[in-house]
């Protein structure tokens, strides 16, 4: 591939629901491109995009995969983002490195949840929009449909750029409105000029097309009323002042198993998509904290973002960035703001899929990938040692479905670790941790489909052999009433003995720990054996009376006892604090407390009824509710036992068609109702059994 300037390299993310034909058309767009040597196809498992074996055997994409075409003298970055929403940490990574986002549907499908997160995705970045309706030539598949669909959610920003012209439900040829010219396609894409058909339809797409272009511009505009014709540079012109500033969102028709149209997505991808270097930059972060906007300029200080890494284990750990200022070369001193480390700089490649051709730098505005940068972490910024700054790392969602890791085999608890601890490398949407508490390895994601992935990954890649379970609750207990008992531990068996006698009053208190007091008073119990009895009774609280989990919320007094000036020890006291607590809790009332989330739900204006009836169910209280920031959708909060909340991923998404999201923390723990206590119990007592 030749050396490309700033202003002639664009980056395009592909977004939109899964199965619509995203990474078709990206196969397509190589292949009309040459920059493949074959057309891919998603149900054979040979594209260039879907080269991950998890892919092949899914037949959907799973991770954002990036290729680089030339076309028309302008350098296309394309990169392929999953549609399958438990995979969104992948359109993430795409949108953070694009300046333009093209947003794939289907003829037929009209406006569905992944065009809606795709074009909410576009908004939030302030990126430019296209859209692409695939399968525009298959029988009974009507284009207009979906163009009035979207039009009828997006307005009149909406405009058709290239169309299809239909006899029954056969498609003949596309127009396109830009130039007034129409493309009939062989089986292989070629692309082949017919004469204008003289059509109704063609002619009120015509001039949708020209008003859109003309509300850019006054003069266009009066030229417009004035029935006067618009030349190819006015044409060109307005349509890219349109998608700069958001008015026009270009209306493309295409087929990504012909090819047809194609071409024609290509020519205005590279004349109309704004590159890094048309806008006026990047806003950053100082070293001092000071913000300011860093210009696109292949001269400047380097400052680039890693958005994407993989880590794999055969391979080696590749780094994806986008440089928004100066270049990433071999000899460049590069500086890692979050470590403030000078990082050394491997080899550099620009990918196509899996393949990779060397590349002798990175200059502002083009995307590529450094290999085995160890220090290096999604979201870093390295930047020049002369000039610190932070660029704004990716905005990945937070992972809401834990599950517990059970290997296979005892004993590879260590490989699972390192195995996960790689695999967030290169996706964080997941976390992992150890639960010290339940002794259960939890991993985390945003979906069953996401967590089985990386449970597949695990057993390609690093020979881990894993199942997953729901993860064990973290109860705690505590007692509702005060109650005293004596503790008195005595043994006599010839030679030097053990005495130890306390009197302890035990009650309830707001601690998430032993709040330990003495009122002894004239000596009863030396204070050096303080210490001891304070030692049993933690050891004590740390496994409760009634199903073994933490005893919270317990204050205990030591207030009278006796000793023996020669038989009497710590070990003897120890052992008699244990005795007075065992002795009370019976009579203390013990109680089992369960963990309390914090649950902020969002949701279509429609579903609200549904999911409150839901979170009822889950013994959850409503807190409030009310309009969210996101257009049509609600906001509801609640307090809900996370114990109820293992398949409330699931249901959301089902209840919501995938529009719906949350986010669960903990609040505090509280008294659970008394057949949930007892159920918790005897599951324990089975536990233990076992």
């Amino acid at each position: 591939m030749k050396a490309y300037t700033s202003n002639n390299i664009r980056n395009i993310a592909v977004l939109g629901h899964g199965g619509k034909g995203k990474t078709t058309l990206c196969e397509a767009m190589l292949y009309i491109a040459c920059a493949s040597d074959r057309l891919g196809r998603v149900a054979d498992g040979n594209t260039v995009l879907d080269f991950d074996s998890e892919e092949k055997r899914r037949k959907s994409s799973v991770s954002s995969a990036m290729a680089a075409l030339e076309w028309d003298n302008t350098k296309l970055n394309i990169i392929d983002a999953p549609g399958l929403f438990d995979f969104e940490g992948g359109a993430a990574e795409a949108v953070r490195a694009a300046e333009a986002v093209l947003i794939v549907t289907s003829a037929g499908s009209g406006v569905d949840v992944g065009t809606e997160k795709a074009f909410r995705a576009a908004d939030k970045k302030g990126a430019a929009k296209f859209f692409a309706v695939t399968k525009t030539d298959s029988d009974h598949r009507n284009f207009y449909k979906t163009f009035d669909a979207l039009k009828e959610v997006y307005g009149n920003k909406l405009c058709p750029t290239i169309i299809p012209y239909m006899e029954g439900n056969i498609t003949k040829c596309y127009v396109n409105l830009m130039t007034g010219m129409a493309f009939s396609y062989d089986e292989n894409g070629k692309a082949t000029k017919v004469p204008v058909p003289e059509d109704s339809v063609i002619e009120e797409m015509t001039s949708a097309f020209m008003e859109a272009v003309a509300t850019t511009d006054d003069a266009l505009m009066e030229k417009f009323f004035e029935g006067e014709k618009f030349t190819k540079e006015e044409i060109l012109k307005g349509l890219c002042i349109g998608i700069f500033d958001g008015s026009i969102y270009p209306v493309y028709a295409v087929s990504g198993l012909t090819c047809a149209g194609v071409d024609q997505l290509l020519y205005g991808l590279a004349w109309s998509a704004p590159g890094a270097f048309g806008y006026a930059g990047e806003k950053c972060t100082y070293e001092n904290g000071e913000e300011g906007i860093l210009p696109c300029d292949e001269n400047g200080p380097l400052a680039a973002v890693c958005f994407k890494t993989i880590a794999d284990p055969f391979v080696g750990k590749m780094s994806f960035f986008k440089v928004v200022s100066g270049k990433l070369a071999p000899d460049t001193a590069a500086y890692n703001f979050r470590t403030g480390e000078i990082e050394k700089m491997g080899k550099i490649v620009f990918v196509k899929g899996a393949k990779q051709e060397d590349a002798p730098a990175i200059i502002a505005g083009d995307i590529g990938v450094v290999t085995k940068m160890a220090g290096v972490k999604t979201g870093d910024t390295l930047c020049d040692p002369k000039n610190i700054l932070k660029l704004a790392g990716v905005d990945f969602p937070k992972p809401c479905l834990s599950m517990a890791v059970k290997v296979s085999k005892k004993g590879e608890e260590e490989k699972v670790a390192a195995g996960l601890t790689r695999l967030m490398e290169e996706d964080p949407t997941i976390t992992f941790a150890l639960n010290k508490e339940t002794r259960e390895q939890v991993l985390s994601g945003l979906g069953e489909q996401h967590l089985d992935v990386i449970v597949s990954k695990l057993k390609n890649k690093f020979g881990v052999d894993v199942t997953l379970e729901l993860p064990k609750v973290a109860y705690r207990e505590t007692i509702r009433k005060p109650v005293e008992a004596q503790g008195k531990h005595k043994k006599q068996s010839g030679g030097h003995g053990q005495f130890g006698d306390v009197w302890i009053k035990f009650e309830p208190c707001d601690s998430d720990d032993l709040v330990f007091e003495t009122a002894v008073v004239g000596g009863a119990v030396p204070k050096n054996y303080f210490p001891a009895v304070e030692k049993g009774l933690r050891d004590c609280v740390a496994k409760g009376f009634a199903a073994g989990y933490p005893m919270v919320g317990l204050k205990a007094t030591l207030y009278d006892g006796s000793y023996h000036p020669v038989d009497s020890s710590e070990m003897a006291f120890k052992t008699a604090a244990s005795l007075a607590y065992k002795n009370a809790m019976p009579k203390a009332g013990v109680a089992i407390l369960e963990p309390i989330g914090t649950l902020t739900a969002y949701m279509p204006d429609e579903n609200l009824g549904d999911i409150m009836g839901d979170v009822t169910k889950r013994r959850g209280r409503v807190l409030g509710m009310g309009a969210s920031e996101e257009k049509g959708m609600q906001e509801l909060t609640a307090e809900v036992p996370i114990a109820e909340m293992g398949d409330f991923t699931t249901v959301l998404r089902s209840v919501t068609a995938g529009r719906g999201h949350y986010t669960l923390s903990f609040a505090r723990y509280e008294q659970a109702p008394q057949p949930v206590a007892d159920k918790v119990i005897a599951d324990r007592a089975a536990e233990n059994e076992e």
